[in-house]
């Protein structure tokens, strides 16, 4: 598989479109890679025969990639929290320096790659997220580590989106992740193609809705933002304004959505519709929304509905809003309860 490779999908809004593969960094031993300590690896289904038609992998496995043979003895972080060890589980043999030797030059090789995000073994010393254990010198065990690989890589690409493959079980989680890393393609594509205050513009009106589903807060934010560009250019230029919206939309992002929080889209949507809709269009599409609200049907069902009436009606605005669209359809991502 390559970064060029192209596939068609059907999406929620409009039409087909071309959808070019995004490269993502991933634990080796998700994709079968038999590099675990014993030899064996942690496959992961989702991420080989669903996620994989729309993504392209970049497998890394730190342990190995730093020296250490298959099969090995397991390691484990000791010491401080804020600054472990990694040590070998039964002969204590320690083997922070050799990971860190490593480290440098395998960051500046990701560096290369271009990646729009990293799915990380979860559990895992070297590349664990969250609660990893940690053995302190004086016996106790706090649940408060991150993987030692995991923890620099975070540190030095702060804003490609991260996620452990354990929390992707989650379906809030999951489509939260993968809508980063669909936006963060949009956004770099902004950069590549258009970066100038028209094409902020542009990019910003067509996320609004995407940005009001996470956050009204970054939402305000940003649209003031855009409004001071002409003046941010004028006095830092065109960098320091993208640098901003950047750090600011991937905060947005980064909050989950909610039922509430999708509801108050949904009937900003629907004010578009107020001189089209029928009554009984309108009785349809709120009985949707309350159905929704209660948990009997999830957001998908009352998203087909608007993505037909934005067609029967013709609605420019709608039609461009990634809202509707965020990422391919065949995912399902907006199935769940």
């Amino acid at each position: 598989m390559t970064g060029k490779t192209k596939i068609e999908t059907t999406e929620t809004a409009t039409t087909k479109t071309d959808i070019s593969k995004i490269k993502i960094g991933v634990s080796a031993c998700l994709l079968g890679e038999k590099v675990g300590y014993d030899g064996n690896h942690s496959h992961d289904r989702y991420l080989t025969q669903t996620l994989s038609l729309f993504v392209d992998y970049v497998p890394v496995c730190p342990e190995v990639g730093c020296g250490m043979p298959i099969p090995r003895e397991a390691v484990r972080l000791v010491g401080d929290p804020a600054a472990p060890r990694l040590e070998t589980r039964n002969t204590h043999e320690d083997k922070t320096r050799m990971m860190t030797d490593w480290l440098p030059g395998k960051l500046a090789a990701l560096e290369k790659e271009n990646l729009y995000g990293f799915i990380f073994k979860s559990k895992s010393p070297s590349s664990g997220l969250y609660r990893i254990r940690v053995y302190g010198d004086d016996g106790k065990v706090q649940k408060t580590g991150t993987g030692i690989f995991a923890k620099a890589f975070c540190e030095h690409f702060p804003r490609v989106p991260v996620e452990e493959a354990g929390r992707l079980n989650d379906p809030q989680l999951r489509e939260n992740f993968i809508e980063k890393i669909f936006a963060l393609r949009r956004w770099r594509k902004l950069i590549e193609e258009q970066k100038n205050l028209g094409g902020l513009v542009a990019f910003h009106t067509q996320n609004k809705l995407l940005i009001l589903s996470h956050s009204q807060a970054h939402y305000r934010q940003l649209g003031k933002l855009v409004a001071r560009g002409k003046e941010i250019i004028a006095q830092k230029g065109p960098q320091e304004l993208f640098d901003q919206y950047e750090i600011l939309l991937l905060k947005a992002l980064d909050l989950k959505t909610t039922i509430k929080k999708n509801i108050n889209v949904l009937m900003h949507i629907l004010g578009f519709f107020k001189k089209d809709l029928s009554p009984d269009e309108k009785h349809e599409m709120l009985s949707l929304i309350d159905q929704y609200r209660q948990g009997y049907v999830p957001l998908v069902v009352p998203l087909t509905m608007v993505n037909h009436y934005v067609r029967k009606y013709d609605k420019p605005w709608l039609k461009d809003q990634t809202y509707l669209n965020p990422h391919p359809f065949e995912l399902k991502l907006r199935n769940y309860f």
